[in-house]
Parts: structure tokens; sequence; C-alpha cells
């Protein structure tokens, strides 16, 4: 299944993606009241049969975050083996840091460009979203927990990530990153190590690999963060892109106004958004 969360004339919704429409999960009775809380439900009851009528056109919404209030988003760097990394020691222990879910914004959205500098840049990464909750999860049961998979754009100002050995202020930008376009159900891709991701601007292939190259895998980074922090259904954990973003480059490729960036993975699909100015939150 595909899951999504939008907005129907200006009012938050949930629902399924059959083709290019929309059934809505949120109108059904009895209906979860949100789209984490509908997906630990499902989750826990196999993904059953949805009885609901596809009668809205997908281009009709505007789609938001899968999941717009996250419990947590955490992320991860360094986590591929890859011709940038030979010769160097693979590493223990993943670089962790988290964002905030206004940091995101959905496909199809502008992406929010700081004018307060000119080294903003794109990551594309496969984001996976926890359907069981669970603390202390060990590694051989951490799959059972996955809800489903989406695309994510870990927009990162450079700068301000680069201020301390800290990059909280340089990942949480407001709207400086996206994913989506939607959930695919954890039960239509049973291995994701099959999966490729690939990461174009205006068109251009700037990153591409193969999720099998990961250095700590999905079961691995479930079991690790479920150790210090309990995980809960709708919880997103980023897990790292590859080389070819736009510092690791000579000369650094940064992002501007008008640029597209297309973060596509095989069996999920595209998400793609445009560079617009600085959003301030009202």
């Amino acid at each position: 299944m595909r899951l999504v969360s939008c907005e129907i004339d200006g009012e938050p919704a949930y629902g399924l993606l059959v083709g290019d429409r929309i059934a809505r999960l949120d109108a059904l009775p009895g209906a979860a009241p949100d789209l984490k809380s509908f997906i630990a439900a499902a989750h826990a009851a196999g993904w059953p049969p949805m009885a609901a009528e596809a009668d809205i056109p997908l281009d009709q919404v505007r789609l938001l975050p899968p999941i717009p209030n996250p419990d947590k988003v955490l992320c991860v760097a360094t986590n591929f083996r890859e011709p940038a990394r030979e010769g160097k020691p693979e590493p223990e222990y993943p670089l962790v840091f988290t964002r905030f879910a206004n940091s995101f914004t959905g496909h199809g959205q502008p992406l929010a460009k700081p004018d307060r500098s000119e080294a903003y840049d794109f990551e594309g990464e496969l984001a996976v979203v926890i359907g069981k909750g669970g603390h202390r999860i060990p590694a051989s049961e951490a799959m059972a927990h996955v809800g489903g998979y989406c695309c994510l754009n870990d927009g990162s100002v450079r700068d301000w990530q680069k201020h301390s050995t800290q990059f909280t202020p340089g990942k949480n930008f407001h709207r400086s990153g996206s994913f989506g376009p939607w959930i695919v159900t954890a039960d239509e891709i049973p291995d994701p190590t099959v999966l490729t991701l690939q990461t174009r601007v205006n068109g251009v292939v700037k990153q591409r690999i193969g999720i099998d190259r990961m250095i700590f895998d999905i079961p691995w980074l479930i079991a690790y963060f479920s150790t210090f922090t309990p995980l809960v259904p709708g919880d997103v954990i980023a897990t790292g892109t590859p080389s070819g973003f736009g510092s690791s480059r000579t000369p650094p490729e940064y992002l501007s106004i008008g640029d597209a960036i297309e973060v596509e993975i095989s069996e999920i699909g595209i998400l793609r958004n445009i560079v617009g100015g600085e959003a301030v939150a009202g």
C-alpha cells in the first residue's frame, strides 16, 4: 500500500493512494486521528483490506510529509561503503543527529533556502517509518517493527552545521528538508537491501547507490536507536546519504533558488521539490 498525508481544501487528511486517486481513510467511521496512529493499528492487524472509495484526484491535494507529526526523526551519517571511503576504517558507530518535524515539507512543495547561508545542500536518503514500537529491540526482530519506507532529502545548511561538532543548527532550518511522497508499506518491500537510491539536481544524477551498501543496516539501526530511546509508531529513521552531495564535490555545488531536487528510490517513487526562498514560520 501507498499511504499519504495531505491537505484537502485546507484541512488535514490521510488516505490510501490507488493509482492517481486517494481513498480517504480518515473519513471512515472510527478512523484514527492521524496516519501514524492508523499505521500502528493496521500494522498490528497485518495490513487488512481498506474499504474506502478512491475518489480524490492526487493532483488536487497538497501533499504533506507522510508523517507530519513524528515523535522523533533520528538520522545517521557516514553509512555507506563506497569508493569515497576507500582506505578509511569503517566506523564503529554511526554519527547520529536529530531533526525536528517542522524542518520538513512534503512532495511538490518548495524547499526553503535560508537567506543566511549560501551553503544549502541536498542529501538523498531512504527513510524508515516505524510501525510497531519497542524498547531494546533485538536486531533479529527489528524488521517486524518497520511500518514502511519513503524517500527523504536531508537538506543541510553546511556552514551552520559546522558551527560546532553538533549538527543541530544546520539540519533544522524551517522546511529545509523533505520526505515522501508517500509511505510504501513494509509488506510490499520485504527486502529493502534490493533498493537503489538516486538523487538528481536539475535532471543531472548526483548520487546513486544500492541500499545493500549500508555499513549500519536497518536492523542494526533499529536495535541501536531503541537501546537508548523507546521507538513509537510514526518515528522516522533517516538511514544516511552516499557521497555526491554538493559539499563533497570539487568545487562545491550548493543549491540556488529554482533548482529542482529529485530523490528516487526503486519500488518507492520520486520525491521532487523546487528550491524557494526562506520560509518564516507564522
